[in-house]
């Protein structure tokens, strides 16, 4: 029987939320992708430790006093390569319920299937929302046939990931391993954002090259987000930092892309970014809290 998520994650307690951590390996050693996207990812990121279990994921967060959302990503049809399972992803979330927040997966390319399984994930297993990688799962987020999914999703009502901007995944392979950039523009999402208004979109990074559009979106669109997660704050777009104090602060939310940037680092470069006090606390902590209904507990 599958185990169900309830969060024991006490907001009180904690100094941040990380809103954005990949779970890249099983317990049985199988990758999330392909050996080679480990390895080009794992070179571009120059990551310190690339599949951390789980458990020691939580163990590096509750050192911290912080909670993390955990993910993995269903490419199974683009990649050809059988994805790691939800339903462990969560068991392992449940027994550390104090600090992870899982978040499931579903290949859109699988159509009316997709739909079932988000629906399984959120009624059986409770995950406290979703997780896509358009140029990954090689999918325009758009187009028409995906729509029935955004629909269900919609009626769930939980957060949504899309990844956006430039991809580490395949990064240095030849053809980039073949995915796609330009799945991962985020004025496809504005389509979805306009047609689905109370689906919550979190828009994963800063959008390089598109960030001028990530801005627009996320201060015209109520529904939309953008997590921090990918880069290292020194490196974020100028424009991007601007807005983090006024028209942003509300919509902006701390992520890292642990393992590949680790917390410590990504929180040591945020801290000497010029954005008022009150913005960096809503980034680190509160805007995350209110999109995942945590405040409500």
């Amino acid at each position: 029987m599958s185990v169900r998520y309830e969060s024991a994650v006490d907001v009180s307690a904690i100094v941040a939320l990380d809103t954005h951590v990949h779970l890249e390996c099983d317990s049985h050693g199988h990758l999330a992708m392909p050996d080679s996207f480990f390895e080009a990812s794992a070179k571009y990121f120059k990551a310190e430790e690339r599949t951390p279990t789980l458990d020691r994921i939580a163990e590096i967060y509750r050192e911290r006093k912080m909670a993390a959302v955990v993910f993995t990503v269903d490419a199974r049809t683009a990649l050809k390569h059988e994805p790691n399972s939800v339903d462990e992803l969560v068991a392992d979330a449940q027994r550390n319920n104090d600090v992870i927040i899982p978040f499931g997966t579903v290949d859109p390319l699988m159509g009316a299937e997709a739909i079932t399984e988000a629906r399984r994930q959120h009624e059986e297993l409770g995950v406290r929302g979703f997780k896509f990688h358009a140029s990954l799962q090689a999918f325009d987020p758009s187009a028409a046939e995906h729509y029935p999914l955004w629909e269900a999703l919609q009626e769930i009502g939980l957060p949504c990931v899309f990844h956006t901007g430039q991809n580490g995944m395949g990064a240095g392979l030849p053809g980039g391993g073949g995915v796609k950039l330009k799945y991962s523009n985020p004025l496809l999402l504005d389509d979805v954002a306009a047609d689905f208004p109370n689906l919550p979109i979190i828009m994963a990074h800063p959008s390089v090259p598109w960030q001028e559009e990530a801005n627009s979106i996320a201060t015209h669109k109520a529904n939309v987000y953008i997590d921090l997660s990918g880069w290292s704050p020194k490196y974020f777009p100028e424009s991007l930092v601007k807005l983090a104090s006024n028209v942003l602060s509300n919509k902006l939310l701390f992520g890292t892309d642990f393992p590949l940037i680790t917390p410590h680092k990504w929180l040591d470069t945020f801290a000497a970014l010029p954005i008022k006090d009150e913005a960096r606390t809503r980034i680190l902590k509160d805007n995350a809290v209110r999109l995942l209904g945590l405040d409500a507990k």
